[in-house]
């Protein structure tokens, strides 16, 4: 139960908050809502000769006032029902189950009457803003952010296309570095044409023919991360019988003394 001094501190804060709320009420002519139409708080007489800009701007505006006004009314009832409570002696206990309701929340919230299992207001709002069912994302249904991982072609493809020759970010808006203006898009690093950057310099033709290796950085970066390793394939070292004519110091002397474009698969001689 509340003390005397503590219902004498929330009835003086609640008499304070009204206060406040019918001063504002009354500078702001609730909101300008007083006036007949949204014209005459712009001195306006009518709209056929505005800019239809101009119009939308004094619709939302108007649309605002509504709602501010709607939720100070709100705010302004639920006052008043706080101090007729405490007048009654039943300030403090909630409505619903008539047990105590903490101090704490009362602090927080002096214009409850209930406590917070009770609350009416238990739902939270799943409503979007209306902006939402018209303003789609980029490229209407298709999202730069797609959780399915199709490897279609897409809207995210073909602006990868158009961005490679140019866009007005900047590193900075992308927050990484890169080698040139060029790759200044999203994703700029995916692979295109294939999937694997052991792809891009040894693969085989359409007819299973090999294919030549041409030192690239991504061989040399794949290089280094297998010397790292300490193995001979990036799905595993191989097994002796094959690693074993590779790491003889024959083979590697053969292997140094070839030109730099080696063919892939290519036994020594």
């Amino acid at each position: 139960m509340l003390t005397s001094e503590q219902l004498a501190a929330f009835r003086s804060t609640l008499l304070e908050m009204k206060r406040d709320i019918e001063d504002r009420l009354k500078q702001n002519d609730h909101f300008g809502l007083v006036r007949s139409h949204a014209h005459d708080a712009v001195g306006e007489l009518a709209s056929y000769d505005n800019h239809p800009a101009d119009e939308a701007t004094e619709l939302y505006e108007r649309e605002k006032d509504l709602a501010l006004d709607e939720h100070t009314e709100r705010e302004f009832r639920e006052i008043e029902r706080a101090l007729a409570a405490i007048a009654d002696g039943t300030y403090g206990t909630c409505r619903i189950c008539g047990q105590p309701i903490p101090y704490e929340r009362l602090e927080a919230l002096p214009t409850t009457l209930y406590c917070r299992q009770h609350s009416p207001d238990q739902t939270v709002s799943q409503k979007r803003p209306l902006e939402e069912g018209v303003l789609m994302p980029p490229f209407g249904k298709f999202d730069f952010d797609d959780r399915d991982e199709s490897v279609a072609y897409d809207a995210e493809d073909a602006w990868q296309e158009v961005a490679r020759y140019g866009t007005s970010d900047t590193p900075s808006d992308l927050g990484k570095n890169v080698d040139y203006y060029g790759e200044v898009y999203a994703e700029s690093e995916e692979n295109v044409g294939y999937v694997e950057d052991l792809e891009n310099f040894a693969a085989v033709d359409l007819y299973g023919k090999h294919v030549n290796v041409y030192p690239t950085r991504e061989h040399e970066l794949l290089e280094n991360q297998l010397d790292d390793e300490g193995i001979m394939s990036n799905i595993g070292d191989l097994p002796a019988y094959e690693k074993d004519p590779y790491t003889s110091e024959d083979s590697y002397r053969r292997y140094d003394e070839r030109p730099s474009q080696q063919s892939f698969g290519e036994t020594n001689p």
